[in-house]
Parts: C-alpha cells; structure tokens; sequence
C-alpha cells in the first residue's frame, strides 16, 4: 500500500504553534500497517524504511521508483484541479481530499500457493466513495453523478481496464509474496527468546501466572492460558494487557491469572494467529504461529515454588496461512488557513499502475 499526500507550492505548518508541516508531497508504503518506504517532495527520493526491504530490492528498483513517484505528483496536482473545477470549487478556501485504495488480498492453498481472493482499485473525494473498479466485471462503478465523466472516459480505456485487472490478480499478488517471504525471513533471523512466568502475589498463598507474547508484527493474535488442557477465562480470573506497542513497530501483549501455590495443575500458555493459524492439538508441545515463529510450550507443574514456562521462537513459516495487503485509509485531510488548498492522498502497492494513469 502506497500512501501518497500532495499540497500545492509550498510548506503549510498545522498550527503557528505546531511543529508539524506539511509537505507539498508525501508518500509513503505500506505493508500489513508498517511504513515499508517513503518519499516526500523536499528530498524526491524513494527510500527504504525497514532493513529487509534494503536488502531484498536492487537499486534501480529505488531509482524507478523515485521517478515514478515524481511523476504521479504531477498526476494529482492535475487531477485535483479536475476535480476541482468540475465540483465547482475553485474559489474554495477549504482543502480537498482524493483517496486512492488499491490492494490485493490472497489465500493459501493446500500446497502453498497463493490464491487470488479480492483486490479493489477505488477512489473517494471529500471522504466520499467516488469511483471503484469491478475486477470481475472490468467495469468501472461511479456512485454519484460527478464520477460519471471519469467512469466513461476509463471504460473507454480497454488498456487502462486489462492492467488495472492483471495487476490486482497477479502483479500485487506476486510483490505482496516476494515483500512477506523478505520480511518472514528477516524476523527468523532476529528471533529471540521469550519467556512466561510464574511471580508472587500479594496473597501470600497465591502466584501470579503471566504469560507474555511480544515481538509479534500484527495486532491479530489470540493468547491462551490452559490449565490440564482446559482454556482459563475471565470467570477463572484472567485478565489481559490487550496488545501494546513496542518502539521497535512490534506489539506485546500480557495475560495473567492467580493461582495457589499447592495448586498441581498443569498450566501452559498457547499463542495464536487470529487469521487462520491451525496450532497442533494440546499435548503436542507446539504450536505454530502465522508469524511465522514455532512456539514450543514447556508445561511445568507449579507446586510451592516459582515455575516458567518458556516459548522458545525457533525455524520460519514454510506456508502463508492468509496474506492481506492492507487496502484502506483513515487519514482526512487537516483544515488550512489558506486559500485553494488540495489535497491528495494515494494508495498504492509498489508503484501499481504506474504506467496506466489516465486523467479524470
């Protein structure tokens, strides 16, 4: 995913008293919600924002890019002036937003592959759905009457329509492969260990079982505490940190629960992906996890002592378990005092349809 903000002419700060500016042009990419690259109109260089992706992409993939990314600055200076004028605002003083989405979404099949499921090329103006793109139809779908001009102009575009469609279904599907086998390789080789564990309570007879799982990359995991195979809920005390951030782009996240000291139970601690993770059956001693870390469980039988349980993360995931490229935007565009200030914000995978960009 691409993200891409231009502002005409000059700097424009947020408040006088903010030491936040914005520039004429930013763009940044996106993979599963890290900032994978970026680029911005004061440097006009494409540059790489994680080691693994330095590593993994030659240098004219850089230098390629950064004319690319040149060249669609250009493409929404024009194309908000479009849009503008057809909308009648040219003597707005408020700014205006042009989104772009566009992503592909793939399944993994039984014998790794990956499927094909869902991509969406679509634009949004002032926050609202604008013009999308129906990769099964190869239609363009133009919701309100100011989009029928562009609809038309595009669905007269048979180029236009067979690259948007085969870079969805295939182009995006192979970056989105090649980006998340680099970064699968990358956490295995700065995996580390990580450790659950048993602490005193304030009740003298009591320990406190915590179970802590960091170093993971998606916000979507499931963290559970069994006690002899049963999984432990809030009824039995649980309680959680829910997942927090790190300062490394990772999160965390911390489940504990009171136990008595005599108690001979055997307690374990299971970590999941939410999207499709298929861990082995309790009693196995793994469990497998989508990001692509083996977690091995030791289950200790906590008696008067203090226990651990230690998850040692060790080998990489051989199959993708679900692969989402992440194909939205939040972002809205901030309100300057200034007059006829636009702005434009484009998402994109790997320069997408670079050399297919008609005007609206």
């Amino acid at each position: 995913m691409d993200l891409q903000t231009y502002l005409p002419s000059k700097k424009i700060r947020a408040h006088p008293s903010s030491s936040c500016v914005f520039l004429p042009f930013t763009a940044m990419g996106l993979l599963d919600g890290r900032m994978i690259d970026y680029y911005d109109s004061e440097n006009q260089t494409k540059v790489p924002k994680q080691e693994w992706m330095r590593e993994h992409l030659p240098a004219d993939y850089w230098e390629k890019g950064t004319q690319s990314r040149r060249i669609k600055q250009q493409w929404f200076k024009v194309n908000i002036g479009i849009l503008m004028e057809r909308m009648r605002q040219n003597d707005s003083a408020s700014p205006h937003v042009l989104q772009w989405m566009v992503g592909c979404e793939g399944e993994t099949q039984p014998n790794g592959a990956l499927r094909f499921v869902h991509g969406m090329s679509k634009y949004n103006y002032d926050g609202n759905d604008f013009l999308s793109f129906d990769d099964k139809s190869r239609v363009w779908v133009a919701p309100v009457k100011e989009a029928l001009p562009s609809k038309t102009k595009w669905d007269d575009n048979q180029v236009l329509k067979e690259y948007t469609k085969g870079y969805l279904e295939n182009e995006c599907i192979d970056w989105l492969i090649s980006d998340l086998t680099a970064e699968i390789n990358d956490r295995a080789d700065a995996a580390q260990t990580d450790c659950v564990h048993g602490l005193s309570s304030r009740v003298e007879t009591n320990l406190t079982l915590t179970c802590l799982a960091t170093g993971f990359y998606s916000k979507n995991i499931i963290v559970r505490i069994r006690r002899n195979g049963r999984v432990l809920t809030e009824d039995d005390g649980l309680s959680s940190s829910g997942v927090l951030p790190n300062n490394d782009e990772t999160f965390q996240r911390r489940d504990h629960v009171e136990i008595l000291k005599s108690d001979l139970s055997k307690f374990s601690c299971e970590v999941v992906h939410e999207n499709g993770d298929h861990p082995e059956e309790p009693g196995s001693g793994a469990r497998i996890g989508a990001e692509g870390v083996a977690l091995a469980v030791i289950a200790l039988v906590f008696g008067g002592g203090l226990g651990l349980i230690c998850l040692h993360k060790k080998g990489c995931l051989s199959k993708y378990s679900e692969l989402l490229c992440i194909i939205y935007i939040t972002a809205a565009a901030p309100v300057f005092q200034s007059s006829n200030t636009s702005v434009i914000i484009l998402l994109g995978l790997h320069e997408g349809v670079k050399g297919h960009m008609s005007v609206m």
